[in-house]
């Protein structure tokens, strides 16, 4: 008999190449299966994307894409997410300017979002940012859109000021919080190819031990 694994693995198929037929399947693994197959295309085709069109992104887009954040997972459950969202082009303008090489995205895109964390209620606010930026970049492309991560902590402006400290400044956030990245979005402007799975490292996977 074929082990239940494998059954869903060719019942995810069928269900690619011939739809779904509710007599032959049973509907209890139906979501469960759609969801997983669509997750991996997901990641596989995601990229970053630097360039987008003038086309705004709906509101509903937008409360998607800060609610993805406000569902991930945080250290301790601090849940100390700040995130600014910024769609006025002179304010897009005056941030590409926190760093020399790297921003290009930030005056071209519809919509950026500053992630910063109060790290005096989480000490992995480092960690707790990327969870929540991920889940955007994830949600922006589920959603048909594109983002770029710009990072902030640990570069600097041409001037040599951090560029997380000139961001706090530009958009009044308190010094409290930290701020990893901005993420930029839009609608893509650009093809880039699929990830190309037959050239992964899995020589960077370790079994058991190292």
């Amino acid at each position: 008999s074929m082990m239940p694994e494998t059954w869903l693995i060719h019942f995810a198929k069928s269900i690619r190449q011939y739809g779904y037929a509710a007599d032959k399947h049973p509907p209890k693994y139906l979501s469960f299966i759609i969801i997983a197959m669509d997750f991996h295309e997901l990641i596989i085709n995601r990229r970053s994307i630097r360039k987008y069109t003038e086309d705004p992104i709906s509101s509903d887009d937008v409360k998607l894409i800060l609610e993805a954040a406000l569902l991930s997972p945080t250290s301790k459950s601090a849940r100390a997410w700040q995130l600014v969202a910024i769609e006025d082009k002179q304010t897009l303008q005056q941030l590409a300017a926190c760093k020399p090489a790297g921003a290009v995205s930030i005056p071209r895109c519809s919509l950026a979002i500053a992630v910063a964390v109060d790290s005096t209620k989480s000490e992995a606010w480092i960690e707790d940012a990327s969870v929540a930026a991920s889940f955007m970049q994830l949600q922006a492309a589920a959603l048909g859109l594109g983002s770029c991560w710009v990072q902030l902590y640990g570069r600097f402006t041409a001037d040599g000021t951090p560029s997380d400290q000139f961001v706090q400044e530009t958009l009044g956030i308190p010094e409290e919080c930290s701020v990893l990245c901005i993420l930029t979005f839009g609608h893509p402007d650009e093809i880039r190819k699929p990830q190309d799975t037959d050239k992964l490292k899995w020589e960077n996977v370790h079994i058991g031990k190292w």
